[in-house]
């Protein structure tokens, strides 16, 4: 699989963010703060934290570098929900440079790029090497993951993202 077939996993990934984060828009804040079974880390808020935080995390580690220091801890998604990133509106702007880093990163991915190998540390600090083609198919099917207890707890606030599989977003931009 090259960059074209990435490049069009991630399209797809940040179509599915952007259904998700058009829903959240409009909780009432006190449901988008309130602890709720079943989410990973606590609330609806936390979640999104922790889906962005992970993307930031993992491209910056694509590029050979770090993420912002403040932003690098992406299992603490519950203690980053109330200091880093303290409401919906501080989500949307990180979220929206974000987009524009990873849209520049995909833009510039080339098929030789898919299977090299890379080096990084996970947050622990602990050494790995995997070819780049691997991490990217982690946060896919992590951003699926944490996308969907978000969507489900949108469904629950009478908010639902709608159907956002991969095929139906391929029929929307491909009829």
């Amino acid at each position: 699989m090259g960059a074209d077939h990435y490049r069009l996993l991630f399209e797809y990934n940040d179509w599915a963010n952007q259904r998700v984060l058009e829903q959240a828009a409009a909780v009432p804040e006190a449901d988008y703060f309130a602890p709720a079974p079943g989410l990973s880390f606590g609330s609806l808020h936390a979640t999104l934290v922790h889906l962005l935080v992970a993307e930031i995390v993992w491209l910056a580690r694509w590029q050979g570098g770090n993420p912002p220091e403040g932003l690098k801890d992406a299992r603490g998604a519950a203690r980053l929900a109330q200091t880093e990133v303290p409401d919906f509106g501080r989500l949307s702007a990180i979220w929206a440079d974000a987009r524009r880093d990873q849209q520049r990163f995909f833009a510039g991915l080339e098929d030789e790029d898919v299977s090299r190998p890379l080096s990084y540390r996970d947050q622990a600090g602990n050494p790995f090497t995997q070819p780049l083609e691997q991490l990217m198919a982690h946060l896919l099917i992590h951003s699926t993951q944490f996308r969907a207890e978000a969507a489900v707890r949108l469904t629950q606030l009478g908010r639902s993202p709608g159907d956002i599989d991969f095929i139906v977003w391929l029929r929307q931009k491909r009829p």
